[in-house]
């Protein structure tokens, strides 16, 4: 996705100080149920981790694990199979074109502004269902005193069109292939505005670095993984797996538990938005980011890839012939193990630094100096 200017409110007849974000209550991780109590509440949809279908195939199908966030069904007919995902989230970010190309779907309460920031939702759909080369082709919309977005995702594949996130190797490294951070960098940003929040934090960072952090944040979470999921097939991926609402711990965690083998991961660097964790660690780590709990939104891959092809496949995805902004890092290893997950004590953290121009930033207007 090319490079977006600032939403100004006023130029779509918006007072100066709309905020998509204020129309909940509820973001971030006050949105989630805890991954502890969901894997509870969800362990008894599927008592056998491998267990024969004998509805479609009869044959010994390994199923993904609750934690996985999709399906992969095998249909009747041809080999095929339905591969399907859904979410949804409150919104994260002020412009409304980018809050849908993040994540597609939306309830708007309040009619004078919902006929003003609509078109802009309508073409956010169009748009991001475009760059992933499919379109939308219906919906539910309701009344909600609350704004949600999301989608549902469904594609149906021939076998080697898809790999099956289970075949992690003792030896394999892990790569990361989007910034950690999304969730400190948005919620910051909103702290321009709330001068007791913004007062615990001017000391280690500038509004110029959140304004960058949240621009960063606000274009790597519209990015595509397509470039990188596509890449995991020429470099012979064993496994992969998004960083979503449980952060980089939780979703590894639930990758592990996912494998054949007995490996477990370790990961030793946390590439972050640049900042983040001084402001992170300012807070007195709430938001969970050094600890790899830390929520993230449309995060990147975490990626199981033998030891030989991670350093080509991170050099690959910086290629110009697949657009700006791809990026990827080595973080860990796979080692034999129990099906678990750990981040080391002290963990490198790579600053990450914006690749947003400053001057296609502009001030949030209001904004605390």
């Amino acid at each position: 996705m090319s490079t977006r200017e600032s939403f100004n409110p006023e130029s779509y007849e918006l007072d100066k100080s709309f905020r998509l974000t204020r129309f909940t209550e509820l973001k971030g991780t006050g949105c989630k149920v805890p991954q502890d109590v969901l894997q509870k509440l969800l362990e008894s949809l599927q008592e056998n981790h491998f267990q024969e279908d004998e509805q479609f195939l009869g044959a010994v199908m390994p199923r993904l694990g609750i934690g996985m966030d999709t399906c992969v069904i095998p249909l009747r007919h041809g080999g095929l199979s339905l591969v399907q995902t859904t979410d949804y989230i409150y919104p994260i970010v002020d412009d409304p074109y980018m809050m849908v190309s993040v994540i597609l779907f939306l309830l708007y309460p309040d009619y004078t502004e919902r006929d003003k920031v609509m078109p802009l939702i309508i073409q956010g759909f169009k748009d991001a269902a475009e760059e992933a080369g499919t379109s939308v082709t219906g919906g539910q919309t309701v009344l909600n005193p609350w704004i949600v977005l999301g989608g549902v995702a469904t594609t149906v594949c021939q076998p080697n069109e898809f790999i099956m996130p289970d075949n992690a190797v003792p030896g394999d490294v892990l790569v990361l292939t989007k910034p950690l951070g999304t969730q400190v960098a948005v919620a910051v940003h909103q702290w321009l505005d709330i001068p007791e929040k913004w007062n615990k934090i001017k000391l280690v960072v500038t509004q110029e670095d959140v304004e960058l952090a949240y621009q960063e944040a606000m274009m790597n979470m519209a990015r595509l993984n397509r470039t990188a999921a596509g890449l995991m097939h020429t470099f012979n991926a064993h496994a992969a797996t998004d960083i979503t609402g449980f952060g980089i711990l939780g979703h590894a965690q639930n990758l592990a538990k996912q494998q054949r083998n007995e490996v477990s991961f370790v990961i030793h660097n946390l590439p972050v938005l640049a900042k983040m964790a001084a402001v992170s660690k300012a807070c007195g780590n709430m938001f969970g980011l050094m600890h790899g709990t830390c929520p993230e939104t449309s995060g990147g891959l975490l990626i199981c890839l033998p030891r030989e092809q991670a350093a080509r496949f991170c050099a690959e995805i910086k290629s110009p012939k697949y657009g700006e902004g791809h990026q990827a890092w080595i973080i860990g290893i796979v080692e034999k193990g129990n099906r678990t997950a750990r981040i080391i004590d002290k963990p490198r953290i790579i600053e990450v630094a914006p690749q947003v121009a400053t001057q296609n930033v502009n001030p949030t207007p209001g904004a605390t100096s």
